[in-house]
């Protein structure tokens, strides 16, 4: 059976999904896409050949009822759609015993269905983006490649960042939207759980930005490094035993964290529901510094300062007011909690402009010991949006599971049940494919002798 004889649906029909329709396309696989706006769907299929656009809304009853006429019709299952509703769409692939992949992390709900997916013979691949996915990838190859020749991980930082390319950061946060304005917002309320040097560290989401380290990339520039969500489940996932340090993490440009520290502790992350009927961003300014409607913004501006305890020049103050907390805009009807309202000038002011670039950052250092030496390995990938075409989040992300989607579609994977890319029947093909398409990582080993 050709590609020309097989169908992938795939649900979503967002920013990063592009690259991905284009690549099944461009490999002679029929592609329905999605979507609950149809509009939205046939937007990102035009021009694309062996591609048509539907409208299912998984979000309701009758959107699931429609997974029942599609996915009989497919071989396979892709769900770009937020993380909440991949379940859903698991579960109808498992149904009618077709593959489904996914490029988020792997819950414990979708685990559950391991034992369906191979009494099927299906494969449910998770994590097969960038963070997780090449992350998982990168890492993996290199661990695996130092165990074999008796090289243990005693240490394994990785940080990941999709930022404005350096011709194109050109706001005070040092940050343009490439994905759901949410999505970033709330993972500042994240707590993180990490080892270093042997030790247990927890931080409360509250502390976060609190802590985070600036560190240099050689011939890339300086960022801010946080640590993210749990990482000590990776010694597990990585096989690590020995490591006395795992960190996963993020980059952002200077100024980001601090500033947003400030944000948060203003309450702007606050996700209670309100009702914000003609107000405008300054009233819910003044809402949270305990202000008077009379205060002017210059007067909100100096209260504001005094309730963080900042300078009034203080640089964070600047970017609140470039953001435009103390402004007359109104608050758009249908937001209701200040985290959305936070979103809805953030998007706004930290759109990529036409013919801007983004760029993807990630790094692992990880030390190695041996009976003879010990190696401090780095593993670095830097990737950038093409001017007018793709985003470097967009390729990243979805020209993984892609090229995942067309490995098992054409039988040279045969693996079934939940699997993610921490093995090399699937990090090898993808990372190797990857290098083709000018996505690479570039690995520096530095010998370091045992004291």
């Amino acid at each position: 059976m050709s590609n020309s004889d097989k169908t992938v649906l795939i649900l979503g029909s967002g920013l990063v999904s592009p690259p991905l329709i284009k690549y099944l396309s461009a490999h002679g696989f029929n592609v329905i896409v999605a979507n609950r706006t149809l509009s939205n769907a046939q937007k990102i299929v035009n021009g694309v050949g062996n591609a048509t656009a539907v409208q299912i809304d998984v979000e309701t009853p009758e959107g699931v009822k429609l997974l029942d006429e599609y996915v009989p019709k497919c071989d396979a299952v892709v769900s770009m759609l937020p993380y909440l509703f991949h379940l859903v769409a698991a579960k109808a692939a498992m149904k009618y015993k077709k593959h489904f992949f996914t490029t988020s992390y792997t819950t414990d709900a979708m685990r559950a269905l391991d034992a369906e997916a191979k009494q099927a013979g299906v494969i449910i691949v998770n994590e097969c983006g960038v963070d997780p996915g090449t992350d998982h990838m990168s890492a993996m190859r290199a661990v695996h490649a130092a165990k074999a020749k008796g090289g243990e991980c005693i240490s394994f930082t990785s940080f990941c960042g999709g930022l404005p390319a350096p011709d194109n950061n050109d706001n005070p946060f040092g940050y343009k939207f490439s994905w759901a304005p949410r999505g970033v917002l709330l993972a500042s309320r994240n707590d993180a759980h990490f080892l270093k040097d042997g030790k247990d560290v927890s931080i409360d989401g509250k502390d976060l930005f609190d802590n985070f380290e600036v560190v240099e990339i050689p011939g890339v520039g300086t960022f801010e490094a946080y640590p993210n969500r749990n990482s000590k489940q990776y010694i597990d996932v990585y096989n690590l035993p020995k490591t006395q340090t795992m960190i996963r993490g993020t980059y952002r440009y200077k100024g980001w964290c601090p500033t947003v520290k400030k944000i948060a502790d203003l309450g702007y992350l606050d996700l209670s529901a309100q009702v914000f009927d003609h107000k405008t961003m300054a009233d819910l300014t003044r809402e949270k510094a305990d202000a008077t409607d009379a205060m002017t913004a210059s007067e909100l501006k100096t209260r504001v300062a005094k309730k963080l305890g900042i300078d009034l020049n203080d640089y964070r103050i600047n970017n609140m007011e470039w953001l435009g907390l103390f402004s007359d805009q109104p608050v758009p009807k249908g937001v209701d909690t200040f985290l959305d309202a936070l979103c809805h000038v953030c998007k706004e002011k930290m759109q990529y402009k036409a013919g801007e670039r983004d760029m993807l950052v990630m790094r692992h250092e990880m030390v190695f010991d041996y009976p003879d030496r010990k190696e401090f390995v780095t593993c670095t990938m830097v990737d950038y949006g093409i001017p007018n075409g793709d985003s470097s989040m967009s390729r990243t992300v979805s020209i993984p599971v892609a090229i995942a989607v067309r490995l098992v579609l054409e039988g040279k994977i045969t693996l079934t049940g939940i699997q993610i890319p921490t093995i090399p029947e699937l990090y090898n093909p993808i990372l190797d494919e990857l290098e083709t398409l000018n996505i690479k990582y570039v690995e520096k080993v530095e010998k370091v002798e045992k004291k």
